[in-house]
């Protein structure tokens, strides 16, 4: 048997299969499930904070339209907040406390950020609760055309220094490939205080039906080859920062967790093909790991980890290829 064991985050994990932030983590029954299945570490469902901006909002709006409150009164206002946030945070507190006393694997806690406000403080109670470490999802599109992109990024440094100064467990930040410089970014980051990278962000995605005319929604579940740009990056990535990164987005079997450490990742995360196999599935990525590791004569995950990152392979412009010249140069 190869060992599988790793580091993320300065963690121990027993492999690098980490189930990412889902449904599937939303409950204890749930991840006990996946710990009993083999899973290296979880990462719960995030708590949102742009929901609870929206639950305190609609609230407000709800009392103010049924004569339930003075609007001039802004302590009113105040015990809306923070009423629908304690109750938000005491349901996730309760999940992480209940969970960590029936697992014996690593427990992330995840925090989809938009701001740096006050609400993050509450980072610290998380930690309190006993999660291992906290995965910041930060998602600021550059929608407003007029911010800067120095502006937009700013935004993420200041989140991530905001949380990091008020725990002492690591902090992963999960990005989009949306910025001008993302390798700038991801060092930045580093710079200010991150222990990891969790690249990429899986976005709800528009979609047009054309018989209907309308708006709706694009796939929900990822697919194989959307694991093609995070594998770029990881490899571009790797040995170039000094903290983990986590390959996400499109990772949907033991190959595709070969290829990604391969590249130079830390640990895969792994959602939709749990979604669409099993809980069951992890063991069958974790078995073809092992076995193609003992048939290339790997004894450990280090020995294979980056050895084709763009620092190491014998081609490493090929991570940099944009465009398909030469393929489409060859066609007659």
């Amino acid at each position: 048997m190869a060992d599988l064991t790793t580091k993320y985050l300065g963690l121990n994990l027993r492999n690098p299969v980490v189930i990412g932030s889902s449904g599937l983590t939303n409950s204890v029954k749930e991840i006990v499930e996946l710990d009993k299945n083999g899973a290296g570490a979880v990462v719960l469902k995030s708590i949102f904070e742009e929901q609870i901006l929206l639950q305190a909002e609609h609230s407000i709006k709800e009392a103010e339209a049924h004569d339930m409150m003075y609007t001039e009164l802004s302590e009113t206002l105040d015990y809306i907040d923070v009423h629908i946030k304690e109750k938000e945070l005491g349901n996730y507190l309760s999940l992480i406390r209940e969970a960590k006393s029936k697992i014996s694997i690593p427990l992330i806690a995840s925090i989809n950020a938009v701001t740096a406000q006050e609400w993050t403080s509450f980072a610290k109670r998380i930690e309190e609760a006993g999660a291992d470490a906290i995965e910041l999802n930060i998602l600021i599109m550059p929608f407003n055309l007029d911010n800067s992109c120095e502006e937009n990024e700013q935004a993420y440094y200041n989140i991530l220094k905001k949380v990091k100064s008020q725990v002492n467990i690591p902090v992963s930040v999960k990005i989009s490939p949306y910025f001008s410089n993302l390798g700038k970014v991801v060092r930045n980051l580093e710079a200010n205080g991150a222990d990891g990278v969790v690249l990429f962000n899986r976005f709800s995605t528009p979609d047009i039906d054309i018989q209907n005319m309308k708006v709706t929604h694009g796939d929900i579940l990822s697919h194989p080859s959307d694991m093609a740009n995070s594998l770029r990056w990881i490899a571009i990535l790797a040995k170039r920062v000094n903290m983990s990164l986590a390959a996400s987005t499109g990772v949907h079997d033991g190959e595709a967790v070969i290829k990604q450490l391969l590249a130079g990742a830390t640990v895969t995360q792994v959602t939709s093909a749990i979604y669409k196999h099993g809980t069951s599935y992890i063991l069958d990525i974790i078995k073809f790991v092992n076995d193609w590791m003992e048939s290339k004569g790997f004894n450990y995950i280090d020995q294979m980890r980056g050895k084709l990152s763009q620092e190491t392979t014998e081609n490493p412009n090929a991570y940099e290829r944009m465009q398909f010249m030469k393929y489409f140069s060859d066609i007659k």
